[in-house]
């Protein structure tokens, strides 16, 4: 009993500080909590991530939902579906570790390349392909907001938050309906997520003083440092023992 408390008081101290980061950033709650989760009960995951994945968008689009760019979005979604497909495909049969690997390298090489340009063209290719590999390793790991962060990373505060918001939103629901479909998501997974929501909520109320200092022409380099975070984790997570 006392450890299953110790685990949901990690998970949520993680979720916590997740979600103060995505409140202000966009994207972040995957990144910080799908890693010490996994290492605490991989049995629990990508499950319990996606169901707070999908819960947190509503509380940013309740405050922003003004700055969705439909457009980007719908392009976006148009990626996540073929990719979550795939993802399900990894969870099942292929080694998620060879996927941590690569794309935690090829996250790095955008950030590399992206840091060096003056803008990352936002069209329908960038996008798709953006959804694309997010559909995928946000399926197969819980952490897909990466890529559709760096087409944004140009963007206002608020129209990156929003439209990762509305995008992740969608994108966990669909994880979660596939994850379902192909037997990866049992009851306990659910049960965890819901019991971490109260910290993501908390997370959450905290995040303005962030929030408004990245407003002051911060978002970019929040971006690319959380990109490099994220894509480091996912390799050191994917890397044998």
């Amino acid at each position: 009993m006392r450890s299953e408390i110790f685990i949901l008081l990690c998970g949520g101290f993680a979720v916590f500080v997740g979600a103060v980061v995505q409140g202000g950033a966009g994207f972040g709650l995957g990144l910080i909590a799908a890693p010490l989760i996994t290492a605490l009960r991989p049995d629990l995951m990508p499950g319990a991530i996606q169901v707070v994945n999908c819960a947190l968008p509503f509380f940013t689009l309740a405050r922003e939902w003004r700055g969705i760019d439909w457009r980007g979005l719908a392009f976006g979604l148009l990626g996540r579906l073929p990719g979550s497909l795939l993802g399900a495909v990894v969870v099942v049969y292929v080694s998620t570790s060879v996927l941590g690997v690569l794309v935690g390298g090829m996250v790095l090489l955008a950030v590399a390349i992206t840091a060096t340009a003056p803008a990352v063209p936002r069209n329908r290719l960038t996008l798709a392909g953006a959804g694309l590999v997010s559909g995928v390793t946000g399926t197969a790991t819980g952490i897909g907001g990466p890529p559709m962060a760096l087409v944004y990373q140009n963007a206002k505060g608020p129209q990156v938050r929003a439209t990762l918001a509305a995008y992740f939103l969608l994108a966990a629901a669909q994880s979660l309906v596939l994850l379902a479909i192909v037997g990866r998501l049992p009851a306990r997974s659910v049960a965890a997520g819901a019991l971490l929501l109260p910290f993501m909520i908390v997370g959450f109320a905290v995040s303005g003083p962030l929030r408004r200092f990245l407003d002051g022409g911060r978002v970019r380099g929040a971006i690319l440092v959380l990109a490099t975070i994220a894509a480091l984790i996912l390799i050191a997570q994917s890397l044998p023992a």
